[in-house]
């Protein structure tokens, strides 16, 4: 039970310190507002035209490409620490040649698509 005890206590410091921050800035950052601090901030840059803009999905599309396969890149790393020790063997081989094998039906798969295409 002790130890239940002393998650919650850490927990209330947590939300303590956290209520904490967020009063001291309420009670220390200037309230004076004005028409250029109401305005929308985008990375530095002056907000201009219309607040709708498309975007082509092909770019999004590319990211989660990109994201997945070096996801499964990491998973290359462990096996290949792993490979040389004694017991895992062919096993191990092969079924890194088969996860291998997925990730080269994906990426030929996207480029049959003509995901991979910029024009």
């Amino acid at each position: 039970m002790s130890s239940y005890v002393l998650v919650v206590a850490l927990l209330a410091i947590g939300v303590a310190v956290f209520t904490g921050a967020i009063l001291i800035n309420r009670l220390l950052r200037p309230t004076n507002l004005t028409a250029d601090k109401l305005t929308t901030y985008e990375c530095g840059v002056d907000p201009v035209g219309a607040d709708w803009a498309q975007s082509q999905i092909r770019y999004y599309v590319f990211t989660y490409l990109y994201v997945i396969f070096a996801v499964d890149a990491v998973f290359l790393f462990p096996w290949a620490t792993v490979f040389a020790q004694p017991g895992y063997g062919m096993a191990t081989l092969v079924e890194m040649f088969v996860f291998l094998a997925v990730i080269a039906l994906g990426i030929v798969y996207a480029w049959r698509k003509r995901v991979l295409a910029w024009t």
